[in-house]
């Protein structure tokens, strides 16, 4: 089959100003229990690819599953983008590269979970939903879920680029609802992997604390709403970076974005010189991490912000190209069935020198907040709800509180981060979405955190 799509390119490269060819063999397992049953169990294979060709600065683009006709698609692919840039004066604009090519295994650090059975993960799993439900007789809904995903790609274009390589992604979501006259509360934990099998092993004592959780935050209260000195742990900080700061520093939406092209210049100081913001696939054994984008460019890390002041953004090569910027491996595809666009790989704060308890020893008054329940953005700004916290009096940490919110704009939060820990820590639970392209596997990563005036909802 590589040898046909050597055949297919060399044949119809010259048609177009660019043109690459995607196929893919993905498998995908998936157990749920909701409550106490087993509520849904899939195996699904799939083989298929895509094709892509730009002209004169116009996309063609074409999935499918029926690999005999792929001639075809390609065919169609190009018909597209020659349609589309018919009336149009712009140019191929794509940021220079070395072609890449060879054959790479999957490999993992660990237990590879082919070689363990469906079987088995169903019991482990049933065992996890035990334990949540027999926690407490207040516990009166759960949800215990496993993904596990193998994808092996082939990848050519017009350039000379020439790939093979894959990777197995496992996901693990628990979710305990707990109810006491009226009052509803709910508690989450998540982790994933592409180490290996037994990071999904062992995690009694996880579940059990987040079933305490759920219980636990039937009696708590709410703090008064209000301003405080905030000190969040290294899963929020890890959830801040990827979607408070993270997607402004996507290349489409800063192109797309004129005054955020001028808001976002490099050079421009974003905070204090401690604080640093990188994002990169190079790093080893994170659920972002990889040999190659899906462009076919080498990961590599990239410095967003370097002590507090701006100085990259992530790319695809068309990004790159438009903005004269050095492309940065950061394309990606959720699978055969959509198109690269910029995402984040694993997105990570740098630690410093000060520890949990020397960013709260000075604060008078305030709120320590971890793990996390969710979120949104809006552009700038953002609120996140936590799934855990504390009231800080007088430098220690004080009362457990519930229902605590950060809210805020990004830009004036970086600039008020007065302190960063030395707690450094890599959540591997996240699944970004963009463009409909949602569970996209990234890291996030960073440690402890100090923020000044941050807003948080309340009583």
């Amino acid at each position: 089959m590589k040898d046909k799509l050597v055949e297919l390119v060399n044949k119809y490269k010259k048609k177009a100003d660019y043109l690459e060819i995607r196929l893919e063999e993905n498998k995908t397992k998936q157990i749920r229990f909701f409550g106490k049953s087993l509520d849904s169990l899939n195996q699904s294979e799939a083989y298929g690819g895509y094709v892509r060709s730009c002209y004169k600065g116009r996309w063609g683009f074409c999935s499918f599953n029926d690999v005999e006709n792929l001639e075809k698609y390609v065919e169609e692919t190009i018909h597209q983008s020659l349609l589309l840039g018919s009336e149009e004066n712009e140019k191929t604009i794509l940021a220079k590269v070395n072609p890449v090519s060879g054959s790479y295994q999957i490999k993992l650090s660990g237990k590879d979970p082919r070689n363990v059975s469906l079987t088995n993960k169903v019991e482990l799993f049933k065992y996890y939903n035990d334990l949540i439900n027999l926690y407490s007789d207040k516990i009166t809904a759960s949800t215990t879920r496993y993904v596990e995903k193998i994808q092996a790609v082939t990848f050519l274009n017009s350039e000379g680029t020439c790939l093979e390589h894959g990777w197995i992604d496992m996901e693990a979501r628990f979710s305990a609802t707990s109810q006491k006259d009226g009052i509803v509360q709910v508690a989450q934990e998540s982790l994933g992997s592409r180490k290996g099998f037994e990071e999904i092993e062992n995690l009694d004592e996880r579940i059990k604390l987040m079933s305490k959780r759920a219980v636990d935050q039937l009696e708590l209260k709410p703090p008064k709403a209000g301003t405080y000195t905030v000190v969040i742990d290294p899963i929020l900080t890890g959830l801040f970076v990827h979607e408070a700061f993270g997607h402004l520093s996507e290349g489409d939406f800063i192109f797309d974005n004129p005054a955020m092209q001028e808001f976002m210049k490099f050079g421009k100081k974003f905070g204090e010189k401690f604080l640093n913001i990188l994002d990169g696939g190079k790093i080893p054994n994170h659920r972002g991490s990889f040999l190659f984008d899906d462009e076919g460019i080498s990961a590599q890390n990239t410095s967003l912000i370097k002590e507090g002041i701006l100085v990259g953004r992530l790319h695809s090569r068309e990004t790159a190209g438009k903005l004269n910027e050095k492309p940065t491996g950061n394309a990606r595809c959720l699978d055969y069935r959509f198109p690269p666009i910029v995402r984040m790989t694993n997105t990570w704060i740098e630690p410093q020198d000060n520890s949990p308890e020397e960013l709260i020893s000075d604060i008078k008054f305030g709120i320590w907040a971890g793990n996390w329940l969710g979120g949104q953005t809006n552009g700038e700004m953002f609120t996140f709800a936590s799934g855990e916290a504390k009231m800080i009096r007088h430098g220690e940490l004080a009362e457990p509180i519930k229902d605590v919110n950060l809210t805020g704009n990004v830009f004036q939060t970086l600039k008020d981060i007065d302190g960063i820990g030395n707690d450094m820590y890599w959540d591997e639970s996240g699944g970004c979405g963009k463009s409909g392209q949602s569970g996209l596997s990234v890291g996030v990563g960073g440690p402890s955190i100090r923020i000044k005036n941050v807003v948080v909802p309340g009583e």
